[in-house]
């Protein structure tokens, strides 16, 4: 392992102002991606920053780090070369829920595929805002905007269910808020070895104020988010007295204490566990009777398409009688122009 020095979240931070909206939680999230890389084992100039379009996509700017700002839905186009050229550098995308999951749909479930070792934070606001609060592929059926001023008659994507149903292996949700949520599952991201996806619900303070505001309310939000954890039971509540189980094929949610449920009852975390059934299950709670989970949902094991790559070169040179240009001009038939 190459020896790294002891980096601070200053070292990552660029000279350019940032131009984000005063309270937009792309502040809180860049906090917290340049505190986690600070604890991570990279040297700085091995980090490459790759963005789209839309206002997380500033996101190179801001980091004193390589990066590369894109087109329209192409990071993950750009991220893959990158990553695919030079395997040892740490590629990090930076996206959105329009950038990625609209213009850039085809090119995420690819990636996600063929699980490249890159990075993903998806921020999602529900919304477009660089272009104005159009309504995007996350947005709520019904939700009123610019370009849907009757309400939206499309079923938006749900980013975990996308990525897990693409062959996904990583999958976690962060808000915005809790930056020390989002740095533990940030620094997870990185360890994990292949695509890894990191949905991070965010609020538009401009366009889409409170997208959120239903599980980040401090009356309520020990009840209405669960922070799942590998290896723990899924319990959650102001009282800690509430607790997933499953009953049949089903997620449910219980009291402790009551109808006979006690802490045995209530379903451990497996975030490994290779059959993608429970992972979907918890990315897909979102009705009031369940909390939102938060926390690394999904980190599964999984060849990476760089390694494959790599791994086939080196067989095919093994075996190959062709050593340099020399030996393939002088292959196959081979004639003199006298």
């Amino acid at each position: 392992m190459v020896e790294t020095k002891q980096y601070t979240p200053q070292d990552f931070k660029s000279d350019q102002e940032i131009r984000w909206c005063a309270g937009c939680g792309d502040i809180a999230i860049i906090s917290a991606i340049q505190k986690a890389m600070a604890e991570m084992e990279h040297r700085k100039e091995d980090y490459a920053i790759i963005s789209g379009i839309g206002c997380s996509s500033r996101f190179p700017y801001y980091m004193n780090t390589y990066g590369f700002h894109g087109i329209h839905g192409r990071a993950a186009a750009i991220a893959s070369g990158v990553k695919t050229a030079n395997p040892k550098l740490s590629v990090w995308q930076i996206t959105g829920d329009g950038d990625a999951l609209a213009i850039g749909g085809n090119h995420f479930i690819h990636e996600i595929r063929r699980n490249l070792d890159i990075n993903i934070i998806l921020f999602n606001n529900q919304i477009y805002g660089l272009t104005k609060g159009q309504y995007s592929p996350t947005s709520e059926f019904g939700k009123i905007t610019k370009t849907s001023p009757f309400g939206t008659v499309e079923t938006p994507f749900h980013t975990g269910e996308l990525t897990i149903g693409a062959q996904g292996k990583f999958f976690a949700r962060g808000i915005d808020n809790n930056v020390k949520l989002n740095i533990e599952i940030i620094k997870a991201a990185d360890k994990h070895k292949g695509a890894s996806l990191v949905e991070i619900l965010q609020n538009c303070v401009i366009f889409n104020d409170g997208a959120w505001s239903y599980i980040t309310d401090k009356e309520f939000k020990e009840d209405r988010q669960i922070i799942v954890e590998h290896g723990k039971p899924l319990i959650f509540g102001k009282n800690k007295d509430k607790g997933i189980i499953l009953v049949g094929l089903k997620l449910r949610v219980a009291t402790i204490g009551q109808n006979g449920i006690t802490k045995d009852d209530i379903l451990v975390h497996n975030a490994h566990d290779p059959d993608p059934t429970l992972h979907l299950a918890l990315v897909n709670m979102r009705s009031p009777e369940f909390p939102v989970a938060l926390g690394v949902i999904r980190d599964v094991d999984a060849p990476t398409y760089e390694e494959c790559v790599e791994n086939q070169i080196k067989e095919v040179q093994a075996v190959s009688k062709i050593k340099c240009v020399e030996d393939l001009m002088n292959s196959g038939n081979t004639w003199v122009v006298e």
